[in-house]
């Protein structure tokens, strides 16, 4: 019954297994939970659900699979719930003037007998009218319809909006790794970047230390103090900008705006499609205010991280080429700019805008990821992640490079 909703957990990226699929089945036929939707979402939540970037994609495959889904089934509502609990249940969400337009068919006693009446009648799906137990329509019973004097079965959420389910609400939309950036889940990403070194006047105390020395005293306090950390990474922004760059406007000034946060020391430049000779601080005046590509080389020096942001598409000979540039004439190539810098700076990533299911739809994007060494990541709370962890692993070799510079 429930194998297209394992394997819909599978193809959206949780990672489930028989052994959950088994253990939901026997926690099903022990009855670890009421009969209820609401029950049966936890119960699957809590047996499938491992990583907290997983429980936003949950709740849409819950909610795609089980979307106006009856909350129990017709002959199990007669044969297994009490009609003491359930009226009980239904005192409790009743208003005193719902009960008071119940009392006029008779009050409760005689709404469980209507609804059996009608259950044990019911042979199909309905919808509309006044009588069956469906959806759309005016009976007592049913989904989506209105009547003041009955129950409702089966409906996703109050027309009302006052029943809104749990799994509709999407409250673990910012833990998916998937989903699209905002500034704050970028700075937590960045954090991952830090190199924290202690330097200036001791000011914090040292509580390891001042345990261990006072141990070795028998016990007379020896307080030891040190100097507070602070974040020395250092961090070179290259933005694409312009083109086909346009559409990724907000994404990369939230990017720019976590990174202007998180470092103390962060330079930016601006490049359009590929590095060429020049770069320029201000989008305005990049037709008269440039720094030369070789002074920024001297300029900062191995330690800094260099992070290239943009959707590396263009055409070919823009990379390849002298004259490439649509924008100038380029002496060099873009290409040997591109090897340059990554030949100066030890640590280099290149964070990719575009959908990464697109990439390989364009020529230039898997020869730029294939020149970066496979360091090329999507603009994602994972793409970042992965990023910062290949910045923070400088050790890495560029490989699998299959062109040779000196022909160009």
């Amino acid at each position: 019954m429930f194998l297209s909703f394992f394997y819909g957990l599978r193809t959206h990226g949780i990672k489930v297994s028989l052994h959950e699929y088994l253990t939901l089945m026997e926690a099903l036929k022990l009855e670890f939970t009421e009969y209820t939707i609401d029950d049966f979402y936890y119960l699957c939540k809590t047996i499938m659900v491992k990583q907290e970037v997983q429980l936003d994609r949950f709740d849409r495959v819950f909610g795609h699979y089980f979307k106006g889904l009856e909350l129990i089934p017709d002959d199990f509502f007669v044969s297994k719930i009490p009609e003491d609990w359930l009226k009980g249940e239904l005192r409790k969400i009743l208003s005193q003037k719902e009960m008071d337009e119940l009392e006029k068919i008779g009050g409760l006693d005689a709404l469980m007998q209507k609804f059996r009446d009608l259950m044990a009648e019911q042979r199909k799906q309905h919808q509309g009218g006044n009588k069956w137990i469906g959806t759309g329509g005016s009976s007592a019973f049913g989904a989506y319809g209105f009547n003041p004097e009955g129950f409702r079965i089966g409906q996703e959420k109050n027309r009302n909006n006052k029943a809104i389910k749990v799994w509709d609400k999407r409250e673990f939309r910012n833990l998916d790794d998937k989903i699209e950036l905002n500034t704050r889940s970028i700075k937590m990403i960045l954090k991952r970047l830090r190199h924290l070194t202690r330097e200036g006047l001791p000011t914090e105390l040292d509580i390891d230390d001042t345990i261990r020395n006072t141990s070795k005293n028998a016990g007379l306090l020896d307080i030891k103090i040190v100097p507070s950390k602070k974040n020395r990474v250092k961090v070179l922004l290259l933005m694409d900008v312009g083109g086909t760059m346009d559409e990724h406007i907000d994404t990369c000034q939230k990017i720019f705006s976590a990174a202007k946060h998180e470092f103390k020391h962060l330079e930016f430049f601006y490049f359009h499609n590929c590095l060429y000779e020049s770069v320029w601080k201000d989008n305005r005046r990049r037709f008269s205010e440039r720094m030369p590509t070789l002074e920024l080389i001297n300029k900062y020096n191995k330690d800094y991280k260099l992070i290239f942001i943009g959707d590396a598409t263009m055409s070919p000979y823009e990379i390849f080429y002298s004259g490439g540039s649509v924008e100038h004439y380029n002496d060099e190539a873009g290409i040997k700019w591109l090897k340059r810098m990554k030949d100066h700076f030890s640590s280099m990533i290149w964070i990719n805008p575009t959908a990464e299911y697109e990439w390989n739809f364009y020529e230039t994007i898997p020869m730029l990821r294939q020149f970066s060494g496979n360091r090329m990541f999507p603009m994602t709370l994972d793409g970042l992640t992965q990023g910062m962890k290949c910045l923070r692993n400088p050790k890495k070799t560029y490989d699998n490079n299959p062109w040779d510079l000196e022909d160009l």
